[in-house]
């Protein structure tokens, strides 16, 4: 017998590491050499406590190359059976035009940019959300809308928190909702309610009694347009009535069904929500999809999320930007209204776009094609002998039937590999109820292959032609609520119809953002780091993006195997006994953990636990999902070296021993450094009967080194779009899973692996969140391997080292470590330049002009720049960044001098756009090369800020939250 052979050594396993970790071997090297160390274990040793480092390995299996994950990829996506979708509630198949696909969705200059908190070189992806808010505007009728939320149900809670923030009824503590609201919506309100204090009561809207002592108790009412079952209400009297007793109305609406149907603003709805993702985002599973939420001017100041706004800049030019900015949370705190990390910013602009490309003729026809499809397949179900169960309908149908054919039914559906939906139970009469929805994706063919069905499981053999019945059908909608009104009626959706002018548009907008396609974008906390193209590649595959949330648990075993896989590799390198991925957002997560430690206080009698202390250097979305969550916030001090003030924490969690819940800790801490008492500061809170909660976004300094399992947190939210890889997205998508240490697993939230009884309600719509994108995650992690991923971690805390050694001999670091290091990230202090007139803000915009994105600004702590460099950028990369801000250290030096003046110097008028450089008059007191040409390497490459210095106090007293005239684009 001839000897096998291994041809092991000649494959690459590692190869991807050093594709993934930008500083190569020697620059390595040089990096540590400039910090007199010898070693990246010597590093992890004087940076990371000694008592907190883990004592074994990952157990993780080696990495694998590109194409062999890809393979592997492939053989989870075969194992999924996508059939023809008609469950519908809320999901529906759609057509993503190509050239959004492959232009938007695929195409890492829009899905590596950053949230547009910068937004001079941010106007392409501001211009096409404030195509999406538009577009939601003239839909549902009311004057203002945000700039995208998690999904439906999402949208629902934020909403009822909207309106019971906003309530004169202030001792209401009531909602309302439809019975015929979609499930999962009904399901996330409940959980927010809870949480809330808020008694939800769902019901028969046409039983709802507006008299008291009835309707004093209730605030609000949500009401689905369409109806989950597909009937179509006039809910004009409804909101009449309930207006009359100050209960405000929120309205679910189908965003294309409003293209037919009169839109909730003319019927008086307060809140429309509900969402985009059949405006050509893939149903993948359940997510990530845009909602939306649009409202009257009145509450605009308490809505949730993000509003694109329209102002000025510097040369009176139109420019948008992030409007209303006081509600962000890093300054209301514990007073915001919702968490800003609520948005899905990628998929927004993807379902704007189909509305640019479709316009209103193209949303028309699609929706009035869709209709046809509907109301003839009811035709022939009606003389096959079905009863129809709705009177008015747009795309969705309910039927009723025996138990014999609803079996049969059952049987065949999936012979024929299509799926109703069956979630209606049984009638008192023991009929079945069942349903379809059709979508943009249904045709005549597929329409008779359902009548072919349907009459074989009545046993019938006669064959119902779509061209016989068609013509003889009349639409379904009921008059009076008609559309009447115009929509997209501004030229921006009146123009790009061919795929020439589309193309354009869409480049024509990518080329006004500065995203990780051009250059590093070191932001503290945020954790930009490379999304490696084959990670992104599975994430289209019909596999994954056509599959329904809802199908058949034999339908996913796919996403089963994988999402098993990375829920298993997460619990690995966190050190958790579970993990729940359904939070879509880490907001989601840091609220999914604090409700479990909420239900496990509860589940041991101690329900009166509700004091969060939380550290002021926290992020301020802590705060919010503290309060979201039930939690009273108390804020604990911080020391001079950044370090939780041990101190000032005892006394506070004594004070409040009987009452404390939780605290909540940013681990490294939001200072940038690894705290030596993290151990001492969990056991205070364990010994006053409280839990710890780990806000995982520092996790990148942790990933193979440390394990808070291991180390004392209960709880830890992940980010998994910033570690774990998945693209920013401009603001969106994310996934924040939720890990937690054995006690607190049955309180995790709910997915289609249920943990217990005990389980928190679903915190999002779909089982398994933004499912879509858990690929990504699941690539990075097989293709480094345990060790890649400890080198990584090793590397980013080496290149923030490095930066800050480098650039330490010009701005004062502000904190740092026991041994003088940093962890991840580092604070540049500006503040003493503020003796000469120059602030963080004019350092931000000047880096624009060298062609890069500001380290986060003035945040956690004002008049600060915070770095964070990754491990993904190369030394070069590093040394230019460096030298820009080095250089722009000299150019301060020439206002202390006195050899420029204050306010007419390259800082204060930065950035630089190329219509100002470009004019015949210059009247400034430095050249247009110092101005547009800092450095030599913009000689060979110019990133040009697409407006000069954003106005933003002029946006907010001038609020303007959808399309202007073209006109005021043409200056």
């Amino acid at each position: 017998m001839a000897e096998t052979k291994s041809f092991s050594n000649l494959e690459n396993h590692d190869e991807f590491i050093h594709r993934h970790i930008g500083p190569s071997p020697a620059e390595i090297e040089a990096e540590l050499k400039a910090l007199g160390l010898q070693s990246l274990n010597q590093l992890t040793e004087k940076t990371v406590p000694l008592k907190i480092l883990s004592q074994r390995a990952l157990d993780l299996k080696p990495a694998m190359s590109e194409q062999n994950m890809l393979s592997e990829a492939k053989a989870f996506a075969q194992q999924n059976k996508v059939y023809q979708s008609y469950i519908g509630t809320g999901y529906y198949g759609t057509l993503t035009p190509h050239v959004i696909l492959r232009n938007v969705l695929e195409n890492p200059g829009w899905y590596t940019a950053y949230t547009p908190y910068q937004a001079e070189i941010s106007q392409g992806r501001l211009e096409a959300l404030l195509n999406f808010q538009s577009m939601v505007i003239d839909l549902t009728g009311l004057p203002i809308a945000n700039a995208s939320l998690l999904d439906e149900g999402t949208a629902a809670a934020e909403a009822m928190h909207l309106c019971y923030s906003d309530s004169e009824k202030k001792n209401a503590k009531s909602i309302f909702a439809s019975r015929d609201c979609h499930p999962q919506t009904l399901e996330v309100l409940q959980t927010r309610c809870e949480a809330l204090g808020i008694e939800l009561i769902i019901g028969d809207h046409e039983q709802f009694v507006f008299s008291e002592p009835t309707s004093s108790k209730f605030f609000s009412c949500l009401l689905q347009y369409p109806t989950s079952s597909g009937e179509i209400f006039n809910y004009s009297e409804f909101v009449k009535k309930a207006h009359e007793q100050k209960i405000t109305v929120i309205a679910a609406c189908d965003i294309l069904a409003l293209s037919l149907l009169t839109p909730p603003g003319e019927l008086g709805v307060d809140v429309a929500i509900g969402s985009t993702q059949r405006f050509g985002v893939p149903m993948g599973f359940g997510g990530p999809h845009a909602a939306y939420l649009a409202t009257k001017d009145e509450l605009k100041r308490s809505m949730p999320g993000r509003i694109i706004g329209v102002s000025i800049d510097a040369n009176n030019n139109p420019a948008m930007r992030l409007a209303l900015q006081t509600r962000e949370q890093h300054i209301r705190r514990e007073k915001a209204t919702s968490n800003i990390c609520t948005a899905q910013v990628l998929l927004a602009v993807i379902a704007g776009m189909y509305a640019v490309y479709h316009g209103p003729k193209g949303i028309t026809k699609i929706a009035k094609r869709t209709h046809r499809i509907t109301a003839s397949f009811a035709q022939g179900m009606k003389s096959l002998g079905y009863k129809l169960k709705n009177q008015y309908f747009f795309d969705t149908l309910s039927f009723e039937t025996d138990l014999t054919t609803a079996q049969k039914l059952k049987s065949l559906s999936n012979q024929y590999q299509l799926n109703l939906r069956w979630d209606f139970g049984i009638a008192s009469n023991d009929k079945i109820f069942f349903g379809l929805s059709f979508d943009e994706t249904s045709t005549p063919e597929k329409t008779e292959t359902l009548w072919k069905l349907f009459a074989e499981a009545k046993g019938q053999n006669q064959r119902l032609i779509f061209a016989d019945i068609e013509p003889t059908v009349l639409d379904q909608l009921p008059k009076d609520l008609i559309r009447s009104s115009k929509f997209l009626t501004h030229p921006i959706f009146n123009t790009h119809h061919s795929e020439t002018e589309m193309l354009r548009y869409i480049f024509k907008l990518q080329g006004k953002d500065l995203s990780l396609a051009h250059s590093m974008i070191p932001l503290g906390s945020c954790t930009m780091k490379l999304n490696a193209t084959a990670e992104m590649i599975p994430v289209t595959w019909p596999e994954f993006s056509n599959m329904h949330p809802l199908a058949p648990r034999e339908q996913s075993l796919g996403y089963q195997g994988l999402i098993g896989e990375l829920e298993s590799m997460l619990i690995e390198i966190t050190g958790f006994a579970g993990i729940s991925l359904q939070p879509n957002a880490g907001s989601q997560g840091e609220y999914a953990g604090l409700l479990a430690i909420r239900k496990f206080h509860q589940g041991r009698g101690d329900g009166h636990r509700n004091i969060c202390l939380i550290p002021s250097s926290a992020h301020g979305t802590n705060p919010a999902s503290a309060v979201m969550a039930g939690m009273q916030v108390v804020i604990t001090a911080c020391d001079s070296e950044g370090n939780v003030d041990i101190k000032d924490l005892s006394a506070k969690a004594l004070l409040h021993a009987k009452n404390l819940a939780a605290l909540m800790i940013t681990y490294p801490s939001t200072h940038g450094v690894f705290e030596e008492g993290i151990k001492d500061i969990c056991d205070i809170i364990h010994g006053h009967g409280g839990q710890v909660y780990m806000d995982g976004a520092n996790f990148n300094a942790l990933v193979g080194l440390c394990k808070p399992g291991e180390f004392g947190p209960d709880v830890c939210h992940l980010n998994l779009h910033k570690t774990f890889c998945i693209p920013h997205g401009g603001g969106g998508p994310g996934v924040g899973p939720v890990g937690v240490r054995e006690h607190l697993v049955p309180y995790l939230p709910t997915t289609t692996r249920t943990y217990g009884a005990n389980a928190t309600q679903r915190v999002s719509s779909a089982p398994f969140g933004s499912s879509s994108i858990l690929c990504i995650s699941w690539a990075y992690i097989k293709m480094m391997g345990g060790e890649g991923l400890k080198k990584a971690t090793q590397v980013a805390i080496l290149n923030a080292n490095y930066m800050a050694e480098k650039l330490s001999k010009h701005y004062p670091i502000l904190y740092r470590g026991k041994n003088g290091y940093v962890a991840h990230e580092c604070i540049l202090d500006l503040r003493p330049l503020k003796a000469f007139g120059v602030e963080a803000e004019d350092v931000a915009k000047r880096l624009m002009d060298y062609g890069f994105h500001a380290p986060t600004m003035s945040w956690p702590v004002t008049g600060t720049l915070m770095l964070e460099p990754t491990e993904s950028e190369s030394k070069p990369e590093l040394d230019r960044y460096c030298e820009a801000m080095i250089q722009i250290r000299e150019e301060i030096r020439l206002i202390e001098t006195g050899k420029i003046d204050k306010l007419n110097n390259p800082l204060k008028r930065a950035p630089h756009t190329q219509s100002v450089v470009t004019a015949t008059e210059w009247d400034r007191p430095y050249s247009r090369e110092t101005a547009c040409f800092p450095a030599p390497w913009l000689k060979d490459s110019k990133f040009w800020p697409a407006v000069a210095r954003v106005n933003n106090p002029h946006g907010d007293r001038n609020l303007v939250c959808s399309c202007l005239p073209v006109e005021n684009f043409q200056q």
